[in-house]
């Protein structure tokens, strides 16, 4: 492991000015409205953004939001810690260790002396940075580490248990999820959530998502189901109630996701929203949004926290966005659905030694955001090529449609809507609460196979394998009608739909005169004063801006790669809002290139005030100290020399695929200049063998190491 670069390092606690406007969480506030009362930016200039800087960070795969505290960015990839200067990119330092989580890190502000803190999975151990340092904190646990195994492994030495997204804080306490394995062998490590004490590692409670014998909720398991019963688990967001100090954890559905004959009943506190005292880890309330999970409908969102004003009253309140679609409001102290909610039969499955529940939950309002039925004039049919795909796939397989919580079959192929994938997913809302409006995206795509005998157990199966989505596996194009993505805004006084858009394109589809699609789409959207709703999040490589009020698109720009996760919002000592997404790709599920760029925007024409000289020096003192080590460079943009070479550039590198500003952010030798435009002309640009040789020797000349 290596810290690089020393030089700057101590400065990083100086860069803080008063007026920053920072981005403190993944969720900005603690309980994730993902809202900025930040509008120099709005409705009226945001056609004007341009990149201002871009930040390329090492292994692609990143989900990860920045976080800015003190005028300071942190982020994380799967490589390390990075530390940037948020009005240029520069890195001040890094942290290199692997495997990091992928979905970002926590900020702890430190007490008693001690210096603020980042924390974040390190594979199966918690990691605390010291953030002046960028070293791991000192008196935290073991060198700056907490195992995380310890006494989750039960009688499984080799079970697998890492934390891949960002712990939640509230005080003193820092509160732990865990990724521990979903699918076959039913039996791995324990999905508890607990909390440690953010000064030392020690740790301060433990609550069993699977309750032990004796506890609340163990009469909805069969007798000792609960030995190392994996998943159950909060592999996804908490969001924390400061005022009220509760923590609200989304658990995940428990093994195996598909068969459930020796976990037989409800299974407590699987696919539940769940309120802890956070202090205790105390149970307050909890309500299972699915019954006995046997179609990967875990919730992973951020249990979104807000106010509503109905009545004359106010409502505390929380929602929470599913894979089924369903977006469900409760009192977040009591647990009470603020729009209703009833049981309502479904299907039932006939896999032996299989029992489903009878009835699951639905809301009264809003209705199912996600599409969640099917009829058969809903095939797709706007094009012949993948129209005749379609019918193909859906009478060459045998299916039969059904609808929400439909069981897999032993015999033929079950199709019903959504898929695995969602509905919404772990993406989460945004909320406006001077509008009262609510906004997420959702996908529509639905799943299809059976069940067949494997051993003692039985598994989903289909010609597709064990995930069988009802698309073209090659082209990600489904096989109903459009849409295929939405942006929806919710009012949240009545829990009507207040306005629905289209969300993302297929160039593919376009290209033939079919418009309007939408696409599919994992990540989140944020809010601003400005009246906008910014969103990355399709796999058509895109970063795009909403009205509030209307759900018009007003701005779409090309990015290097698709931006699975939530972009953030904040405004620079220079006096510019900038408004940031990690381009990343890499998706595996929705494909979209393969990335892990960082790139910020911001108005053109605001009147910039200077960087202070801490900030300056800071920069200048890091990029000093990394002379001569490898590293991943961050540069802001520059001017390139005129001539018909950069004419060339221009044309070739700079139209329709991304901005010239993400190539002139690099810094590389002339054979990774070739290989980069080389890749462009074989991902659609136009040049030839003469115009590669020429814009790779004048990028080398001009951008070279």
């Amino acid at each position: 492991m290596r810290q690089t670069p020393k030089a700057g390092l101590a400065l990083t606690a100086c860069l803080v000015l008063c007026g920053q406007t920072d981005w403190p969480s993944f969720g900005n506030d603690p309980g994730a409205m993902r809202y900025s009362p930040l509008k120099q930016i709005h409705t009226g200039n945001v056609h004007h953004l341009q990149p201002a800087w871009s930040y390329r960070l090492g292994k692609p795969g990143s989900e990860a939001v920045p976080v800015i505290v003190n005028g300071v960015m942190y982020v994380n990839a799967p490589d390390g810690v990075y530390a940037l200067v948020p009005e240029t990119g520069d890195l001040l330092w890094k942290y290199e260790t692997s495997p990091l989580a992928i979905r970002g890190l926590a900020y702890w502000p430190g007490t008693g002396g001690l210096h603020s803190r980042l924390f974040t999975g390190n594979g199966h151990q918690l990691l605390a940075l010291d953030t002046t340092t960028g070293k791991p904190a000192p008196g935290f646990g073991n060198e700056g580490r907490v195992d995380l195994k310890k006494d989750m492994l039960g009688d499984l030495p080799d079970a697998r248990y890492a934390l891949q997204s960002p712990p939640a804080v509230f005080g003193d306490v820092i509160i732990t999820g865990s990724s521990n394995g979903e699918n076959l062998p039913t039996r791995g490590a324990y999905g508890d959530i607990r909390g440690w004490d953010a000064k030392t590692g020690k740790l301060l409670w433990t609550f069993h998502t699977v309750p032990r014998p004796g506890e609340p909720g163990a009469e909805t398991w069969p007798k000792d189901a609960w030995k190392n019963r994996s998943g159950t688990n909060v592999w996804g967001f908490f969001t924390v109630d400061v005022k009220r100090g509760i923590v609200y954890a989304p658990l995940g559905s428990p093994t195996s996701d598909f068969y459930g004959a020796d976990r037989v009943g409800d299974n407590l506190y699987g696919n539940s929203l769940l309120a802890l005292d956070a202090r205790t880890g105390k149970k307050l309330w909890y309500q299972q949004l699915v019954h006995h999970d046997i179609w990967d409908y875990d919730p992973a969102a951020p249990p979104a926290l807000f106010d509503i004003r109905r009545g004359g009253r106010v409502i505390p309140a929380v929602a929470q966005i599913t894979k089924t679609g369903l977006l469900f409001v409760f009192d977040r102290t009591t647990g009470v659905p603020v729009y209703g909610m009833e049981e309502r039969e479904v299907p039932q499955t006939i896999v032996p030694g299989e029992a489903t529940s009878k009835t699951q939950p639905f809301p009264l309002k809003p209705p199912p955001l996600g599409k969640n039925t099917f009829r058969i004039d809903e095939m797709y049919d706007r094009s012949p090529d993948h129209a005749r795909f379609c019918t193909e796939l859906f009478e060459a397989n045998q299916m039969k449609i059904g609808g929400p919580y439909t069981p897999l079959p032993l015999q033929g192929n079950a199709l019903f809507f959504p898929s695995t994938l969602g509905g919404g997913n772990w993406g989460g809302v945004s909320i406006d609460p001077a509008l009262g409006l609510l906004f997420v995206n959702v996908m529509h795509i639905g799943q299809w196979g059976h069940m067949e005998k494997k051993g003692d157990d039985y598994v989903r199966a289909s010609a597709y394998g064990t995930y069988a989505r009802f698309w073209n596996r090659d082209t990600l194009i489904p096989c109903q009608n459009p849409p295929f993505g939405e942006m929806i805004a919710v009012d949240l006084a009545t829990g009507d739909i207040a306005w629905r858009s289209v969300l993302g394109r297929i160039e593919a589809l376009e290209a033939i005169g079919v418009r309007n699609t939408g696409t599919l789409n994992m990540g989140g959207s944020i809010a601003t004063a400005g009246g906008l709703v910014f969103i990355g999040a399709t796999n058509d490589s895109r970063f795009r801006a909403f009205d509030s009020k209307t759900g018009k698109l007003v701005w779409e720009t090309k990015i290097e790669a698709s931006a699975h996760t939530s972009p953030m919002t904040y405004l620079g000592r220079d006096g510019r809002q900038y408004v940031a997404v990690m381009a990343a790709g890499g998706g595996g599920f929705l494909g979209g290139g393969s990335s892990n760029t960082l790139v910020a925007y911001a108005l053109p024409d605001v009147s910039r005030k200077p960087l202070p000289t801490t900030v300056t020096k800071a920069i200048s003192d890091a990029a000093a100290a990394r002379k001569g080590l490898p590293t991943v460079g961050a540069f802001v943009p520059i001017a390139l020399p005129a001539g018909g070479d950069k004419r060339l550039l221009e044309k070739t590198c700079g139209t329709g695929c991304h901005s010239i500003e993400v190539v002139t952010s690099q810094r590389m030798n002339t054979q990774k200049w070739t290989e980069l435009v080389q890749n462009m002309v074989a991902r659609g640009a136009q040049a030839n063998d003469q115009e590669v040789k020429i814009i790779s020797d004048y990028l080398a000349k001009s951008l070279g190491q």
